[in-house]
């Protein structure tokens, strides 16, 4: 059995050489395509490919890659912090001590991020001459666990009290280094009877210090780089090179998942000794931090050195100098507690913090608040222009210089989000799945749309937290034009920015709490009044009018009528059951075999014209068509229609559809020369040019297996088109409305019909509100089985096997005579569909919408068999991967 469709010739077709397919050679085989397309194309497919490859490889290796812990490193096993599940955490340490004791003081030496212990390799080994010093790496770093479920300051500090635990420490004095003195000020707090003493050593301590001073700031620049270095380690090929950097996930989660604003109540519940080293010239934590420390800390001694953030490497001697005179004076009791402070310093201490002691930002660190200012407003641009607010208000910046930071990140971010609407939004709603949901004209309809109320939405938008990223991404993919975008946009930031960034000046940080009552609920009182004002709308205004009244009770009718409902959401249990055939079947695509002879079975995109010409040896039965190149002039299309036309006789009306199509989409009865030119002019696509069949319309289901003689008729659907008889009093709207089944689909012929809706027939006047049998386009469909006779069975079944490879589909045929059609004769067939047709006598409105499941389950059960046996002839189904290829091109 051949498994192809036969392409037999119709006269038309000698008329013009490059008009009509030929033999098996598509039109697209006959035009040229542009080679640099095509290269380009081609070259960006290989190029995603190769990067595919090796970010796959690269990930694989990182994965076998292993760190070899030192031999003069020991290991501890810890529980993990935040999970209960997670597999212990791995600690690793040194350790440095005098040989002939062991009962000197514990120094333990907590390193800062993103550098490990090694930050300690001279000063550990220096101290260790005098005392009995541990140098472990915090989890995450070093040679410890790289993956924890915490990284923050305060889960260091439990894990520092697991490991004191297990090493049976009882007391130590804590060196702290930068991002470390988070870690030994949280321990401290927890258990200060274990804690002899705290030295902070370049460290950060009280929030409004550290970076940007507030800490939603802080965070949107901690989440931003976070991203950053996430999309760097997991989104390029580097083989590992990422993971064994400094800055490296870890290192931003240290950051992301820390809080200091607990650390000033800390600081100010300690009571035990403090020294303060930090370099005057530290660029990463101003010297404004230990003085702050200092000052809230009353029995704290401070010592300043002329460096800058490295003084526990770079100037590790003088400073371990002072940190062994330090520990000295403490284990002899010579150091001050809070208890035995200064009055005047504990005075002092008992002050609120007062921003304006903090020192204006020049040089590199204004350089480094203005471009931090700029990165946070890609987090959020709101929170970040009240930061600059606070920091204006405390004097760091200027209203200027803060306000311009603010304004630029928010110009940057947001045309940023403006072009990935223009060339990343417009082109995917033309790709699969998002062109199944999205039409070309919804889309047309919107750029029209927001052309005339785009400047407003922009200018409301810049007032309305979360309306922004989709309105601006909008504004992209629907092609408003760059230069209005920009001038909108620049007029709503100009307004905005100074506002909030001057009101947070203004009100301080009590503007955090209203913004975020604000931020709570602006948008749902916005949408509790979009809500009512559109139930106001659209459900109580229409009850005082017929028609709304009417349109309503069609709106409630599609859809508590399931035979209205959309396909998507109807076949969802179908889908369901195809999956389980095929793991019964064994293949995914087996029903593709339940017609070898049309491509992939019928399943999408065939060919009409070939079907239909894989009938033409009993061209009685078939409606007289011919194919028409998409690639040919306007003049040519015509001239061939009239060649047509004039060869088998006919006159208007004829049809027009696409050669490849579904559900009705796109056929036309055309009327006149006039209609046929307007749909010559916009066809896209191949069309069939068919002669118009008058009469009544059926759909006939038909199903033979192929170790059986003869086929049967599965099903019959007798197609209804609905119509209106005039009473000379109401006109064409209440005509509609008022009739029970065409109310259903009140609002399809409202549109169709707009152009005479307010005529009034005359009285006895049928005015027809379908012309074509397809149920989405108002067709009413019906059971017909009653009028199955043998005879019409035997013209069906031998018409079916004329078609080498057809075992399973659906017949539209149309006849001037029910009786002559239930003999066999008089008929034509307009439209032959193969597996993922319908037995459309399910959509009777009687029927439930399990009897409909029970019908279309069987009609997919019998395509598996068919298919099943197909297979087991040596024939192989179309591939997956050849499936899913032709639902993107659909």
């Amino acid at each position: 059995m051949k498994q192809h469709i036969r392409h037999t010739s119709v006269p038309l077709e000698n008329l013009h050489q490059n008009t009509f397919r030929q033999s098996g050679t598509s039109p697209q085989e006959t035009v040229c395509k542009p080679k640099r397309s095509h290269f380009f194309r081609h070259g960006a497919v290989i190029f995603v490919l190769i990067y595919g490859v090796l970010l796959l490889w690269s990930h694989l290796v990182r994965q076998t890659l292993q760190v070899e812990t030192p031999a003069n490193y020991n290991i501890v096993q810890l529980r993990a912090v935040g999970g209960n599940s997670n597999p212990p955490v791995r600690m690793a340490y040194r350790e440095f001590r005098p040989a002939e004791s062991d009962s000197f003081p514990v120094l333990i030496m907590l390193h800062g991020s993103p550098m490990g212990s090694e930050s300690f390799d001279d000063l550990g080994p220096a101290l260790g001459q005098r005392f009995h010093v541990l140098v472990p790496d915090l989890p995450g770093f070093g040679y410890s666990s790289a993956t924890i479920p915490d990284y923050s300051i305060a889960a260091h500090a439990s894990y520092i009290l697991q490991w004191m635990d297990s090493l049976r420490i009882e007391r130590a004095h804590l060196i702290a280094y930068s991002m470390g003195g988070g870690v030994a000020i949280n321990v401290a707090d927890r258990a200060p009877e274990r804690i002899a003493s705290i030295d902070l050593l370049s460290s950060i301590g009280v929030q409004e210090l550290e970076l940007l001073g507030d800490h939603h700031m802080n965070h949107a620049v901690h989440a931003a780089q976070l991203t950053a270095i996430w999309l760097l380690q997991e989104a390029f090929p580097h083989f590992g090179a990422v993971d064994r950097s400094l800055l490296n996930m870890r290192y931003a989660r240290n950051f992301y998942d820390s809080d200091q604003r607990p650390l000033r109540e800390m600081l100010q519940r300690y009571h035990g000794p403090m020294l303060i080293q930090h370099g005057v010239n530290d660029g990463l934590v101003s010297v404004a931090a230990a003085k702050e420390h200092h000052r809230i800390v009353p029995q704290s001694e401070m010592m300043l050195y002329n460096a800058g953030h490295g003084l526990a490497f770079l100037d590790w001697q003088r400073t371990g100098a002072d940190i062994r005179n330090f520990v000295e004076r403490v284990e002899a009791g010579k150091v001050a507690t809070r208890d035995t402070a200064e009055s005047s310093r504990l005075v002092v201490a008992d002050q609120p913090f007062d921003p304006a002691s903090v020192p204006p930002a020049h040089g590199l660190a204004f350089v480094l608040i203005f471009f931090l200012l700029i990165i946070a407003t890609f987090v959020s641009e709101d929170l970040t222009c009240i930061g600059a607010g606070l920091m204006i208000a405390k004097g760091t910046i200027g209203f200027f210089s803060g306000t311009l930071a603010c304004f630029i990140g928010i110009f940057v971010g947001d045309l940023g989000l403006y072009w990935a609407g223009k060339f990343l939004g417009r082109p995917s709603t033309r790709k699969a799945p998002m062109r199944w949901f999205v039409k070309e004209s919804d889309l047309q309809k919107s750029t029209r749309w927001f052309a005339a109320k785009g400047p407003t939405i922009i200018l409301a938008s810049r007032f309305l937290p979360g309306s922004r990223l989709p309105t601006y991404f909008a504004a992209g993919m629907l092609q408003m034009k760059l230069a209005r975008f920009v001038f909108y946009f620049l007029v709503a930031s100009a307004i905005w920015t100074p506002i909030l960034v001057g009101l947070a000046s203004v009100l301080g940080s009590e503007l955090y709490g209203l913004f975020a009552l604000y931020q709570q609920y602006a948008l749902l009182a916005i949408a509790v009044t979009i809500l009512s004002i559109l139930v106001i709308m659209k459900l109580i205004v229409p009850l005082f009018t017929y028609k709304g009244r009417r349109l309503l009770l069609s709106a409630w009718r599609r859809k508590a009528r399931w035979e209205f409902w959309s396909p998507w959401f109807f076949y969802i249990p179908i889908v369901g059951y195809v999956l389980f055939l095929a793991v019964r079947f064994r293949s995914l695509s087996l029903f593709t075999l339940a017609n070898p002879g049309m491509p992939e079975g019928g399943f999408i995109g065939e060919s009409k014209h070939d079907i239909l010409t894989s009938l033409s040896d009993s061209p009685q039965f078939v409606a007289r068509h011919s194919l028409l190149d998409a690639d040919l002039p306007m003049a040519e299309k015509r001239t061939l229609v009239r060649q047509f036309m004039e060869m088998h006789n006919l006159d208007f009306p004829i049809v027009l559809k696409p050669d490849v199509g579904q559900r009705g989409s796109g056929v036309m009865i055309v009327r006149s020369q006039m209609q046929l030119d307007q749909v010559l002019a916009q066809a896209r696509h191949n069309l069939i040019v068919q002669e118009y069949v008058a009469g009544e319309e059926f759909g006939v289901f038909y199903v033979r297996k192929p170790d059986q003689a003869f086929g049967v008729i599965f099903s019959i659907t007798e197609k209804r088109f609905p119509a209106v008889v005039g009473d000379g009093e109401r006109n064409t709207e209440e005509l509609i409305l008022a009739d029970d089944r065409a109310v259903c689909m009140a609002p399809l012929y409202l549109k169709r019909h707009e152009a005479s809706l307010y005529d009034v027939p005359a009285a006895g006047e049928r005015i027809q509100l379908v012309e074509l049998g397809t149920h989405s386009r108002g067709a009413l469909f019906l059971d017909g089985m009653h009028i199955h006779t043998d005879a019409l069975s035997k013209r069906i079944d031998a018409l079916s096997q004329q078609f080498d490879g057809f075992f399973f589909g659906r017949f539209d045929i149309r006849t001037t005579s029910v009786a002559d059609f239930q003999r066999g004769e008089n008929f034509k067939i307009v439209e032959l569909n193969g597996v993922t047709s319908e037995a459309t006598h399910i959509y009777d409105p009687k029927n439930s919408v399990w009897s409909a499941y029970r019908t279309l389950m069987q009609q997919w059960r019998l395509a598996f068999e068919i298919g099943a046996a197909n297979r087991a002839r040596g024939m192989q189904p179309t591939s997956v991967s050849r499936l899913i290829k032709l639902l993107k091109e659909a």
